[in-house]
Formats: C-alpha cells, structure tokens, sequence
C-alpha cells in the first residue's frame, strides 16, 4: 500500500517568513527531496521491511525537507498483478528523486526503471549490479556486513546450547543467504571450541530452508511449522534467518509450555520483544545511517554510483548512528553468555575477516576452499557459491 506524509508546506511558510524582516533566516532552506521505499513484505512485519521503514523515517527526521512515500507487500500473494515498474511509476508521478527498492528480488526490475528513469537516483538493497560496467549510472547498491552479527549471533547460540544443535531457518538460497549461515556457523564452532572448550566437530548445525524471504502459502514450507519441527528434534537454539518473526514466537510458545529452547531472532532491532524471556540477542541491519548519507548526497546533487558494503562501527556496534549492523543482546542471556560473546566481538573488532573466513575451510561438497592461514577476499565471500562442510540441510 502507498503512503505519503505531507510536510512540504512547512517549507513554504519558512521561505515566506524569512523574506520578511525576521532575523536568522540566513540560510537558504534545502531544496525538498521527495524518496520512495519499496518493500516486499509488511512495513510493520518486526522484521527486515519495518527495520527499512525506520530507516525512512529516520532520514526525515534528519534530512532538512525530505519526504518519504512507501509501498509494502509487493510480493506474489499480496500483490500478484504489480510490478516495481508499476509502483515506481507512481512514485516519480509524486515526485520521487530518489527511490530504494529493499530485496534482491527486485534487483532486475530495478536495472528497468533505473534506464527508464535516468534522473531518479534508484538504491537496490543487497545486490550488486551497480559494479557492473553497463548498469545505469544512476543505480546503486548498499548492503551492511551483516556476517558479522550473525557470527556474534552463531557464537551466542553455541554458548546457550546443552544439546548440541542450533536449528537454523533460512530463507531462499543464494549467495548473501550462504555467506550468512556460514558465517552463524563459524562463529558458532570457534565460540564452542574456545570458550566452552568442547569439540566442535560433535556441534550440530542444522539448516531448513523454506523458499522465500517470508511465509508465501502454498508456495513455501510454513516457517511456523519448520521451527516447531527443529524443536521436536532436539534443538534447544532457534535462529532465524528470514524476514520475519515466527521462530521467536514459536519458541516462545514453547518455552511456555516447559522446553527448554532460546531463540536469536533476525533483522530487527525490536525483535527480541516478541518473547524477551527466551531471547538471546538479535543480529539487525540499522539502515538509518547509510539511506541519510545517501539522501544528503542525491539532495546536494553529489550523489555518484557506488556499490556499497557497509562495515558495523568496531568502536559500538550498537551506535545507531554510525553502525550499519549490530548485535543487540536479550533478557534471555546470561551474564558469563554475554561476556564470552563480547570478548567474541572484541576477537572480530580486531581481525575483521582474518577473524571469521579463515582457513582451513572446505565447501560442503568436500572441495576445499581455503588452506590454512588463507583469509577469504571480500569478493569471495560475497560471491558464496556453497555452504561449508559440516552444516547439515533438511527438507521438512
């Protein structure tokens, strides 16, 4: 659905005001800038579209005279006639200048409009076709290192488990969705072998995928039903790598009924207030930073093509204006979990990739991928073409 916030007459009654006699209207107000935020799921889903939303909100609250329009559920179930052509079109009829289109999924469909709409500056969360040559010039892209926290996330998971089995639920399969579970993974065997001391070869990380960013009925398995089945089968750490929040409630419901389950829900600040009593933490993208830097630059008319990768800020992951990922830790924790993990997240401050994608490493095929010592390129791991040996994939 669209929405629109009216502010624009604000500016009209400072430019009147300060072409009187008033004083302290030495400054020239910024010129409006209008933008859009296309979003396949629910603005208000807890999750990976509200996490964007926020960010938009953010910006005007930051960005002298700027409005944002929305467009959620652009997705097969909720809206199976439109297109982000369609829904762009509306938007630069309002007046955008500058659009963000929030999933890999509308990567293609962002390349079309950006050509048809060579003076709207277009934002495509999470690919990466601005890096090629022939892409407008008016496409970008921004990602934050979202490994990282997830690999602070896998750690925390290691250090709550008595059974030995971390049940992850992931999404759609692709390279950012590889590259995360094997980063969740890998933090979770180094936190396993240092701080608890236990092999992490007999650690068991398991992963269901279901298809899709979010539940589409019919189309993918049902992430309610995916969680309760991790659970059935001895994962007491339910981690989430989808859009939205039914493995923490799922958990919670459990939890309720007597197991003994924790769950590290994903993208979303607020994630953990769905059941703060079996949270660990969440792994989230802050997003409000880099749309502001963005804004700023389409609105000063400075704006150049890019292909960005955001890092977290070592100095406080959680810094909310300045960090582009961070670890959030939940009620669920306890006070010697939260210090291993923090001393985990001091370990990846330090080290950055030497401390994550390091060798020996094998694909899961068996193949080998790095030797030992190696440290992966950025490009390689963006590029992630297989899980890695050791992590198990089910179909349920």
């Amino acid at each position: 659905m669209y929405t629109k916030k009216a502010r624009l007459p604000i500016l009209i009654i400072i430019m009147t005001l300060c072409t009187g006699l008033l004083s302290g209207c030495d400054d020239t107000p910024q010129e409006p800038l209008v933008f859009g935020v296309i979003m396949g799921s629910a603005l208000d889903d807890h999750g990976w579209s509200e996490a964007h939303y926020e960010a938009g909100t953010y910006v005007e609250e930051n960005l002298e005279n700027a409005q944002m329009l929305t467009f959620d559920k652009l997705n097969a179930a909720d809206n199976p006639n439109l297109r982000v052509e369609q829904v762009v079109d509306t938007m630069v009829t309002q007046g955008a200048q500058l659009i963000f289109t929030v999933s890999d999924d509308f990567q293609d469909d962002t390349d079309q409009v950006a050509e048809k709409y060579s003076n709207v500056t277009f934002i495509n969360i999470s690919g990466d076709h601005a890096l090629d040559d022939g892409s407008p010039q008016n496409l970008g892209n921004y990602m934050g290192k979202m490994e990282f926290t997830t690999a602070i996330a896998g750690c925390h998971a290691a250090l709550a488990t008595e059974t030995g089995h971390i049940g992850y639920v992931g999404p759609l399969i692709n390279n950012e969705t590889r590259r995360l579970v094997n980063a969740s993974y890998l933090g979770a065997r180094y936190c396993y072998e240092h701080y608890r001391g236990l092999d992490p070869d007999t650690l068991n990380f398991t992963v269901a995928w279901i298809g899709f960013w979010f539940h589409l009925p019919g189309v993918t398995l049902d992430p309610t039903e995916v969680s309760q089945n991790f659970i059935d089968s001895g994962v007491d750490v339910l981690m989430s790598g989808i859009d939205t929040t039914e493995s923490i409630v799922v958990a919670g419901q459990r939890a309720e009924q007597g197991a003994r389950v924790y769950a590290i829900p994903y993208d979303y600040r607020n994630a953990c207030d769905l059941a703060p009593e079996i949270c660990l933490g969440v792994p989230y993208f802050n997003w409000g930073p880099g749309y502001l830097e963005i804004a700023e630059k389409v609105q000063d008319d400075v704006w150049k093509k890019h292909w960005t990768w955001a890092e977290p800020d070592w100095t406080d992951i959680n810094n909310l204006e300045t960090s582009a990922a961070g670890y959030l830790f939940g009620p669920g924790t306890s006070d010697a979990w939260k210090t291993d993990v923090e001393t985990y997240i001091t370990h990846l401050s330090e080290n950055h990739w030497n401390g994550l994608f390091v060798g020996p490493l094998n694909w899961q095929d068996g193949t080998p991928w790095l030797a030992e010592g190696d440290v992966a390129t950025e490009r390689a791991i963006w590029n992630t073409p297989q899980l890695l040996e050791g992590i198990e994939v089910v179909s349920q």
